[in-house]
């Protein structure tokens, strides 16, 4: 016996296409936040290593 599925209507299709829109702007929203909370807290620990830490040039010529 065939498997059967509901047939696609024009309401399915603006749902979802209303649904897909509303996605990717939450999506692409949390991505810019997300890029900036990184690229701060990477100049912060950027700042915190050139402040407070050097190369120790003993360990390296151990290596």
């Amino acid at each position: 016996m065939a498997t059967l599925k509901p047939k696609k209507t024009k309401i399915e299709d603006t749902v979802v296409g209303a649904y897909q829109k509303v996605e990717d702007t939450v999506v692409g929203t949390y991505q810019k936040i997300e890029n900036a909370v990184v690229g701060t807290y990477q100049k912060i620990e950027d700042k915190f290593v050139e402040k407070f830490l050097e190369n120790d040039e003993d360990q390296e010529s151990n290596i």
